[in-house]
């Protein structure tokens, strides 16, 4: 059997949530503190705006030619 390359990864990930008891804000608390004693500059990214629902067809088109292919269906005439 391969040998799983995240396992020490998740075995440390454990351990620090246990030591919070699993608790997500204790554990961000943790986090932010070990960063600011570090002494090292962290970049904070502002929150991206979620995607419109129509942005996987950034022209639109694929909509619009569905309805125009349906309101255009042989026989009604």
């Amino acid at each position: 059997m391969i040998p799983d390359p995240t396992a020490e990864i998740k075995r440390i990930r454990h351990q620090l949530g246990a030591d919070d008891g699993f608790d997500l804000d204790r554990v961000y608390t943790r986090i932010q503190r070990l960063q600011d004693e570090s002494g090292r500059v962290f970049i904070r990214r502002p929150a991206r705006k979620p995607m419109a629902k129509d942005a996987m067809h950034p022209s639109g088109s694929a909509k619009q030619s569905v309805v125009e292919n349906l309101s255009s269906a042989p026989g009604d005439g």
